[in-house]
């Protein structure tokens, strides 16, 4: 797969640089197109000769060094690649990144490009350890970054531990198998709700819930990795919004109906995450409502079913619905799979602290309308969206 594939290889100063010289073999015995950044720290450890003997391309270690008048050089990387490796990644790089802070020609192209990034740290087993790294890390993911993790091993500083580069062999069937994997979708379009809606009650007061927004963004985020043109629907929510999607901000009930139709039959695939309100006040207040004496009621009124409206109006989409439940869990959500005419439906327990809304990690039971179940145990919100998506995969290879 990773034949005539235009691929950058940022190299960083760590001592695992000589490791770079490998994969940079290996991704050009593969029939990859690879040209190298090099960080000013990394020459100290492996010159630019060699990697520019090896792929037979330029080396780029100074972002003012423009080999092509016509060009930018920075921009002009950042827009040929296909994908992007930085391997190995030090701490201090990963810093930079998580920050946006651009400083040399690796950073700036870094900033410049769309196309996947692959990040492979290398460092001492302390610093990889270390909550600012784990936060970096943690917002790269978050924003689309992929991690080659590191293996376990004796390192450079003498520690044994976690910090120690993968095999360059390694991560060439890693990147190739990714390869695969993000053109499985390449021609579908999936529209993805995420996060709660907010019904508001006067200009200071509204009624939401407790959804943070997690699994509907690590959902669209995977689909994106699957090769799907995505389409988010998100309340509001504190998450920072992936690249490379078409987003849509909503706040109540209504408007998320209005742009789930809106969108609805130009898409295959449609997973509905969004904790929409079943219910808002009747009347809205202009005012903000005054503190009384003694009891205080609001009228309610149901809103618009968005699933129920989905399933009643589609076609060719595959419809996968979410129930989070506090009890009977697998009869409400075979109930909710029927009467709503989903093609699959996800159960979580909402009602455990670990899991579920606002926590980091769920598990969940991905049933579906040909009568399969399969349990997926706990793990964090991104490993369980690639695990839904495969099987939504492999249940839409069944039809």
């Amino acid at each position: 797969m990773l034949k005539g594939k235009k691929i950058v290889l940022g190299v960083s100063g760590g001592i695992a640089a000589y490791k770079a010289i490998a994969l940079t073999s290996k991704l050009a015995q593969a029939g990859a197109d690879v040209r190298v950044i090099m960080t000013e720290n990394a020459t100290e450890f492996v010159t630019p000769l060699t990697f520019q003997a090896i792929s037979r391309n330029p080396v780029y270690t100074d972002t003012f060094d423009e080999k092509d008048p016509n060009v930018i050089a920075h921009i002009d990387l950042a827009d040929w690649a296909d994908f992007f490796i930085v391997a190995p990644a030090t701490a201090n790089l990963i810093g930079k990144i998580a920050n946006g802070i651009a400083t040399d020609m690796l950073t700036t192209t870094l900033l410049a490009t769309q196309v996947p990034i692959y990040i492979a740290p290398a460092m001492n087993v302390h610093m990889y350890q270390h909550p600012a790294v784990i936060e970096n890390m943690k917002k790269l993911e978050s924003w689309g970054y992929r991690f080659i993790e590191p293996g376990d091993g004796y390192l450079a500083c003498g520690y044994i531990g976690r910090g120690r580069l993968e095999e360059p062999e390694k991560m060439v069937e890693l990147i190739d198998m990714e390869t695969n994997r993000t053109i499985k979708w390449k021609n579908k379009k999936v529209l993805i709700t995420a996060g709660p809606t907010r019904e508001a009650l006067d200009p200071v007061r509204y009624f939401t819930n407790y959804s943070s927004g997690k699994m509907g963004y690590a959902l669209a985020q995977s689909a994106m990795e699957y090769g799907a043109e995505v389409y988010l629907i998100s309340g509001p929510t504190n998450l920072a919004i992936p690249q490379n999607l078409h987003f849509y901000r909503i706040t109540n009930a209504q408007e998320m109906y209005e742009q789930v139709m809106q969108l609805f039959h130009q898409v295959d695939i449609v997973i509905k995450t969004a904790a929409v309100a079943d219910y808002r006040p009747v009347k809205i207040m202009d005012q903000k409502i005054k503190k009384k004496t003694g009891p205080f009621s609001v009228d309610m009124e149901r809103t618009v079913d968005i699933l129920g409206s989905l399933g009643q109006n589609k076609n060719r989409q595959f419809l996968v619905g979410f129930a989070a439940e506090t009890e009977n869990i697998k009869q409400y959500g075979k109930k909710k799979l029927d009467s709503k005419n989903l093609d699959a439906i996800v159960l979580n327990d909402v009602s455990r602290n670990d899991i579920g809304f606002d926590a980091d990690h769920n598990e969940v039971i991905f049933m579906t309308k040909s009568g399969s179940e399969h349990a997926i145990p706990q793990a964090s919100k991104k490993d369980i969206a690639d695990q839904l998506i495969k099987l939504i995969d492999e249940e839409i290879g069944k039809g």
